[in-house]
């Protein structure tokens, strides 16, 4: 019987062959189970995402990352494409990122996605492994970073301090909030329709926001 679901490895990644015809849902159960069984073996490792043989919409990859979360221990930093260069970059400058704050003794981590209009607030800085929806918000007095998209809003260096930024793999946000600098994007696509994976970094530069690709070498300056 041919595997609807194939789990295959790569330099600091895993690639998931999924069959291009069954349908979603029964995909999704077959990426749980097979999580499941594999939770031991690949342990708390943090690893890129590649996704081969079937187009998956936005909302779809989120599924997956939830199902993968929910029955693993794996933390999933990016959702990368076949350009392996472009992905050791994003892999190493994400790693610096998570080192970063884990480094940091009052940083923290949050498991999950932020929706229905949730809101979480953190004096610390914080890590969000899922994604902050339209609607939802988050709050920390420091640093945010966000292993997901923020297509909602986020609130960073509220106690004043200078330096804080706000980075995530996607950066669609409803609103940004840096110290007293806020940045609110224009007339924005449509999402869930994925563009390339780029993550960005917010932060407050000639005292306004600005929004740049995340890079090691930029992380490196804060």
């Amino acid at each position: 019987m041919k595997d609807t679901v194939l789990i295959k490895s790569f330099s600091n990644g895993i690639t998931l062959h999924l069959d291009p015809d069954i349908p979603f849902e029964d995909l999704l159960k077959e990426i749980s189970y097979k999580f499941s069984e594999a939770k031991a073996f690949f342990g708390k490792a943090t690893v890129a995402l590649s996704i081969e043989d079937r187009v998956v919409s936005g909302p779809e990859e989120i599924r997956i990352l939830d199902a993968i979360h929910t029955n693993s221990d794996l933390n999933i930093i990016c959702i990368v494409g076949k350009d392996e260069a472009t992905n050791k970059n994003f892999v190493k400058a994400l790693a610096h990122m998570e080192k970063k704050i884990a480094g940091d003794e009052d940083g923290q981590f949050f498991k999950g996605s932020l929706k229905n209009k949730e809101v979480l607030e953190t004096d610390n800085s914080i890590i969000v492994l899922g994604d902050v929806y339209p609607g939802s918000a988050i709050i920390s007095a420091k640093n945010i970073i966000i292993l997901g998209g923020l297509y909602g809003e986020a609130y960073a260096g509220g106690n004043g301090q200078e330096g804080a930024f706000v980075a995530a793999l996607e950066m669609e946000p409803e609103r940004i909030k840096i110290g007293d600098f806020k940045y609110k994007p224009g007339k924005q696509g449509k999402w869930g329709i994925r563009q390339k994976v780029q993550p960005k970094i917010a932060y407050v530069k000639n005292e306004k926001i600005t929004l740049e690709t995340l890079t090691k070498d930029l992380l490196s300056t804060f």
